[in-house]
């Protein structure tokens, strides 16, 4: 019985050093071939690639596994007595199922990788909440009623808001005597946090509380094809002597746009500090001498949320009291913002796992045992 009861490990060496090659062949090929088309191909997850190359380990690993066992299998000098003992070795079914498990491993791994070429169009809808904040930047959000102060609270309510918001569209304006855009109307939250950061109460030259003007920019502010929901959220300690904001409130009802309002302040108020630097260096006097205390207007302002069919909430040193107002914003039906169009690469990773899969199907078929027709063949002699 010729060759019974042994590996060719010279054999399986040689034929297992052929695939590896032609495999690195091929990616060279393909290599090659994608050069030119390099800008609409990419793989997803690059760091893979070392468990791709790792996977060659596996060959080494075969091989030593082989010469072990053709070394056991010399004790048995007698070619009758080894035949006896496995009588059915076949090295070259050992090699394909070994090439065909390796190379699903190696598939599995591509499959992970996801190389991805040619592209696809892909159309993205945007939708969500118009909303306007509109922050009360006047000398009297100095006071420190709510700690640290009323406009630092503020700030970090709105800063809290947008962490909140998911899709929604919203712009910041301020307001003092007079009211002006701070930030138009976008969905980059990263930018409205930017620009929130450096409002202070020197942005606005004429001093005073003009809730109506800040009402009506916002109404001007909102785009011309925005026809959904939309709200106007007001932070403010409420102390309106400009105009008349429960009529800008009406006003903005009338646009189909709801007007919530945020009291920063309380009932019994504080004195207003007057900053030189980051220093107090007193504070606010009226003609008589007497320290004016700012308090909070709260009845003001739940005239103008109610005239602006929204809610009212009162901010305390525990929280701004934001959560009612969400909840109001979250009723409200998402508006459709736009689409957009863009090119995006076409996943393959389909493919790589079609062909693991109909490699490790042959793997599972295949017999271990000596065919008689291929051994005839000798091909692995």
């Amino acid at each position: 019985m010729r060759n019974a009861g042994k590996y060719k490990v010279r054999v399986a060496t040689l034929w297992v050093f052929l695939s590896e090659l032609a495999f690195f062949i091929a990616c060279g090929i393909l290599f090659l071939w994608l050069i030119p088309s390099i800008q609409s191909f990419n793989v997803q997850r690059m760091e893979w690639i070392w468990a791709l190359v790792g996977t060659g380990l596996l060959s080494f690993l075969f091989i030593w596994s082989l010469r072990r066992k053709s070394k056991a299998l010399e004790r048995y000098r007698d070619e009758e007595l080894a035949s006896a003992v496995a009588p059915e070795i076949s090295t070259g079914r050992h090699i394909a199922h070994f090439l065909l498990w390796r190379w699903a491993v190696a598939m599995i791994i591509l499959a992970i990788m996801n190389p991805r070429f040619g592209k696809k169009e892909v159309e993205v809808r945007y939708s969500g909440i118009d909303i306007i904040i509109c922050l009360d930047v006047s000398n009297s959000m100095l006071a420190d009623d709510i700690t640290p102060s009323r406009l630092i609270k503020s700030k970090r309510a709105i800063s809290q808001l947008l962490k909140e918001l998911h899709g929604d569209r919203v712009g910041l304006i301020i307001f003092a005597g007079d009211a002006y855009v701070q930030l138009p109307i976008t969905t980059d939250y990263s930018a409205a946090e930017m620009f929130l950061k450096g409002i202070n109460t020197e942005m606005v030259p004429t001093q005073g509380t003009a809730i109506g003007k800040a009402i009506d920019l916002s109404i001007e502010s909102f785009s011309e094809n925005s026809e959904g929901s939309r709200s106007i959220i007001i932070i403010t300690d409420g102390e309106n002597h400009e105009d008349d904001a429960i009529e800008a409130s009406k006003r903005a009802v009338e646009q189909g746009i709801t007007v919530h309002t945020i009291g920063m302040g309380s009932p019994e108020g504080a004195p207003i500090p007057l900053v030189q630097g980051r220093r107090i260096i007193g504070y606010k006097k009226d003609k008589s001498g007497e320290t004016v205390i700012s308090k909070l207007n709260q009845a003001m302002l739940v005239d103008i949320a109610t005239a602006g069919d929204g809610v009212f909430v009162r901010a305390n040193n525990s929280g701004a009291g934001l959560g009612a107002i969400l909840d109001e914003i979250e009723k409200m039906a998402d508006n459709e913002f736009g689409t957009e169009q863009y090119a995006d690469f076409e996943d393959r990773f389909q493919v790589f796992l079609l062909i693991a899969a109909a490699l490790l199907l042959i793997e599972s078929l295949l017999p271990f045992r000596r065919s008689k027709w291929l051994s005839r063949m000798d091909i692995f002699e």
